[in-house]
């Protein structure tokens, strides 16, 4: 039967696709989950979300889906046709196959396995078991002689035979048919069995209707049956042509044959019931069928040639049989080749989405702590920012107060240095010369010394207890800052922010402070009469004493000083020459008081008291 867009096996062809294009989907799911999963497994953020054991595990789901999709890409139908030798296996797939693509006949005798299946190229080839080389096959006679010379083809072997497409409508639903040796020819039925069966969507036992059921097709079947649960086995009671010749017993034989099939199937083999066995059990004629139909390929009439009594009935029995194979082989291989890789899909994409499920679940969990922990720290964070903000003002307050406490106690130990500045000026033992270059170099000298001493004094009296007040100021500022600091930094706080101990210096800079200064070496009276009278009498008593009313007294002079209040000499003016003219007056009256020569030692004395000094401004 030619087939058609309806035909049954384009279910297992859309099938196939629907199911490809599924797993494609799954795999590209599973490769985003493995990448993402991946992804969050190296995120130090999100440590502990993802464990290397979840890492693993849906890798590998991914590793198992890609096989299964490459397995389903490769997967077709496949029937296998055994029975003894000559019995016409070769025949019905060719028949099928509606050409003569396989050997068959007088002479030709299947030595080796022999997989038929569709190509899309327009030349036909077979390769060979063990080898990629491709031998080119044009003709079945070119085939049957390759078969027959290659002297490595065992029983057990098996030949891919690659046949075009266009020449044949049943290739091109990915259905693979399996010729075998004769069931009789080899006592290795199980190597056979795990080698060729395995993954065998229908069995088709061709027997020869001129004679009963053999123990060795029945032997066959059993050992399938224990390996396969409940195999699809169709009976073709082949060369049924010649029951022509015998019409009266036709139908007793018929009953006969169909009676010890349906045992077979029903009781011995349990793979179905017996209304179904009624559709697994036919009577044909192999060789009629494909006679016809090359017949009809090469446009020649169906009924051209000798044929049998009864030809009607056997073409629509194989017909019958096409159909209702078709219908079972694309039923069983959706169900054989995909279901068991559909549950295990399933069961893999449920455990990537309890995966993921619980990924997320994590996730979430981590989210909702690390929002609280947000909030948390926005809290502290507010609360150290008010706190810092405290304790700044603290700081600045506490730095104001060292600063005046330091310029206090420096301030006091000035005060007293520069009470005891004369005792510096003492130590100082330059030579003194009133030339201005070397009085120049005097001052410079004099300077230094001042200002290394004072410097040196100061250092002595304020470096202690300078460095004592900020040596508490800084731990007292240490001390607040603590409590503002994580735990593992509070213990290391003196080693990150070490306390200084300060190493003070005091710029005094004379040179500067002096840069005004003017000397004046010349010789100046520093007493007039006036103020002669004033430092040899009392002052109290001295008006009395001039007016007569008291008795003089003498006062031992103070050593004068050694700065001038001027640095001019005094202008007489007429007042004071008055004052003056007075003062000698008094001067001869107290003369006369005496003897000439205490006068004489008075005015000696008043003249020796005139002294040289340094006027400094």
């Amino acid at each position: 039967m030619e087939q058609s867009s309806t035909s049954p096996l384009k279910h297992f062809v859309q099938a196939k696709k629907t199911i490809t294009a599924i797993f494609e989907q799954l795999l590209s799911y599973a490769t985003e989950g493995a990448e993402f999963v991946e992804a969050t497994f190296k995120n130090p953020e999100l440590e502990n979300i993802v464990t290397e054991d979840k890492l693993s595990e849906i890798q590998a789901y991914k590793t198992k889906l890609a096989v299964i999709g490459e397995m389903l890409s490769r997967r077709h139908m496949k029937v296998a046709f055994f029975g003894r030798t000559s019995s016409g296996k070769s025949t019905v797939i060719n028949s099928m196959l509606w050409d003569k693509v396989l050997p068959s006949g007088i002479g030709h005798t299947t030595n080796c396995f022999l997989s038929v299946e569709g190509t899309d190229g327009d030349k036909a080839y077979l390769l060979t078991e063990g080898s990629e080389e491709e031998k080119s096959v044009k003709t079945v006679n070119q085939l049957a002689h390759a078969l027959h010379m290659d002297k490595d083809l065992k029983a057990g072997c098996l030949v891919h035979v690659f046949w075009p497409k266009a020449k044949c409508a049943l290739l091109r639903d990915d259905l693979v048919l399996v010729d075998s040796p004769g069931t009789d020819v080899t006592t290795e039925l199980d190597t056979w069995i795990d080698k060729f069966c395995l993954d065998a969507d229908v069995f088709v036992l061709v027997a020869n209707s001129e004679s009963t059921l053999m123990n060795t097709e029945k032997h066959f079947f059993h050992k399938v049956n224990e390996r396969l649960s409940k195999p699809n086995i169709f009976i073709l009671n082949n060369r049924w042509d010649a029951s022509a010749s015998e019409l009266e017993y036709m139908e007793d034989v018929r009953k006969q044959h169909t009676e010890r099939c349906q045992s077979f199937l029903v009781d011995e083999l349990k793979v179905v019931d017996r209304s179904e066995a009624q559709n697994r059990i036919f009577f044909v004629s192999a060789k009629e069928v494909l006679n016809v139909r090359m017949h009809k390929a090469q446009g020649m009439p169906e009924a051209g040639g000798a044929l049998a009594e009864g030809f009607k009935t056997r073409l629509q029995e194989f017909q019958k049989f096409e159909q209702l194979f078709e219908e079972c082989i694309s039923q069983s291989a959706v169900k054989t080749k995909f279901e068991q890789h559909t549950v295990r899909a399933k069961q893999i994409i449920n455990t990537v989405k309890n995966t993921m499920d619980s990924i997320n679940v994590a996730a979430a969990d981590k989210r909702v702590h690390a929002l609280e922990e947000r909030e948390d720290q926005i809290d502290k964070l507010e609360f150290v920012q008010n706190q810092l903000a405290l304790l700044t003002e603290d700081i600045k307050k506490r730095i104001k107060d060292v600063t005046e406490e330091v310029a206090s106690k420096v301030s006091s130990a000035m005060t007293d240095e520069i009470c005891r500045l004369s005792v510096l000026v003492d130590e100082f033992t330059s030579d003194f010369h009133p030339a201005s270059e070397v009085l120049k170099v005097y001052k410079n000298e004099l300077n230094i010394h001042i200002e290394e001493g004072m410097g040196r004094n100061l250092a002595d009296r304020c470096n202690n207890a300078v460095n004592a007040s900020m040596q508490q100021a800084q731990e007292e500022m240490l001390a607040n800052l603590k409590p503002l600091l994580p735990s593992g930094v509070q213990y290391n706080l003196h080693t990150l922010i070490p306390c200084r101990k300060f190493d003070l210096s005091y710029d005094l800079n004379c040179e500067r402070l002096c840069s005004d200064f003017q000397e004046d070496v010349e010789f100046h009276f520093s007493l007039g009469w006036t103020s002669l009278v004033n430092r040899l009498l009392v002052p109290d008593n001295t008006r009395k004493v001039l007016l007569g009313f008291a008795e003089p007294v003498f006062q031992i002079p103070c050593s004068l000083p050694t700065t001038p209040s001027s640095t001019n000499i005094p202008v007489f003016t007429r007042e004071t020459i008055s004052q003056q003219e007075f003062v000698m007056s008094t001067v001869t009256t107290l003369a006369s008081l005496t003897s000439r020569t205490s006068m004489s030692v008075l005015v000696v004395g008043g003249v020796a008291s005139t002294v040289r000094t340094f006027v400094f401004s």
